[in-house]
């Protein structure tokens, strides 16, 4: 049977208040008590009640991470990121997938009922109202890959889209195409309309290339192959800016398997830098996320915004590079 507070009390030769403000984070207890009471759980093997613990407190320590993009593998680093830092701090991840999700307010009556402390929402899909609905039911909202804003509603934490969609445009510029393509992801995403934004008004600067656009799906492998497939079928683009990396691995899968060689006949660049881009029989060149760099921020902002519930809303943009790999024709030499 598990080892109770009072056994503890007992052993100490304290009270039971005294344990319990010895394992209340922030509870008054002297250094000497404090050693006593640890003392005295070691020998019995006492782990403090973290329900119980929270009934005392008012807080569970909860933190729940929200996404709606689990099909997406780059996202097993994401969620690997932030569940170890958010356990480092302290904190507990609760892991919601809102991928068949559609109205804000039915996922914060769910977190509610877990009586979360705060919420992270780590997607760049979801639209920018699920953070602020839990903003408006007073839950600290930290949203992760958001929407860059310079007067953000929440704290937002990410890249600026738009910047990466110009980087991936001067890159093809640079590498001489005359015949670029933009394959975003699902049209809707505000992730897929910022590159586009980005990736369309550098292009505008040169009229000498001709420029097309389509839109997959979804940010997967199926949906990144499927469009590549179709696109050619008739006259595709030199080289093609890939909505991000998943995406792009499905395009050059369809690129080999239509007998074509990349980067000869076909150039692609991706954006995130996963872990998968650097494998050897992919190689992808791509557009480096900080992804560590965002996890990490986003935990501190949750725990900064956890002591002062009334912390203004903050935007921590992060910028991109490009990685040189095998997907596209090396630049000329100056």
């Amino acid at each position: 049977m598990a080892v109770t507070l009072k056994e503890v009390a007992e052993r100490a030769g304290v009270s039971r208040s005294a344990v319990s403000r010895t394992f209340t984070d922030g509870a008054s207890v002297s250094d000497a008590m404090r050693r006593k009471v640890e003392k005295a759980a070691r020998e019995l093997g006492y782990s403090p009640n973290a329900l119980a613990s929270s009934l005392t407190t008012g807080r569970t320590k909860l933190i729940g991470l929200v996404s709606n993009n689990f099909h997406n593998p780059i996202f097993l680093e994401v969620f690997d990121l932030f569940t170890r830092g958010l356990q480092d701090r302290g904190l507990r991840p609760l892991l919601v997938n809102l991928s068949d999700e559609t109205e804000p307010d039915a996922s914060v009556r769910m977190l509610r009922q877990y009586s979360v402390d705060g919420v992270i929402v780590a997607s760049s899909t979801l639209p920018p109202g699920f953070a602020r609905a839990f903003r408006d039911a007073g839950v600290p909202v930290v949203h992760a890959f958001g929407r860059y804003s310079s007067s953000p509603e929440v704290h937002v934490v990410g890249i600026d889209n738009r910047e990466a969609g110009r980087l991936a445009a001067r890159t093809l510029v640079e590498r001489g195409y005359t015949h670029v393509g933009f394959l975003g992801g699902p049209e809707s995403s505000t992730s897929t309309q910022d590159r586009y934004t980005g990736f369309m008004t550098e292009m505008s600067a040169h009229p000498n290339i001709k420029v097309t656009y389509s839109f997959a799906k979804a940010y997967s492998f199926d949906a990144g192959r499927d469009e590549m497939l179709r696109l050619l079928q008739d006259a595709p683009a030199q080289a093609y800016f890939g909505g991000d990396d998943v995406m792009s691995i499905g395009a050059l899968s369809a690129i080999s398997d239509s007998g074509l060689n990349c980067p000869a006949d076909v150039g692609i660049i991706g954006l995130n830098d996963m872990e998968m881009a650097r494998w050897n029989n992919i190689n992808l060149t791509t557009i480096h996320q900080p992804i560590r760099q965002i996890v990490t921020s986003s935990i501190e902002l949750m725990a900064a915004t956890l002591a002062d519930p009334e912390r203004f809303p903050e935007a921590r943009i992060f910028s991109c590079a490009v990685v040189e790999r095998g997907t596209l024709r090396p630049a000329p030499k100056a």
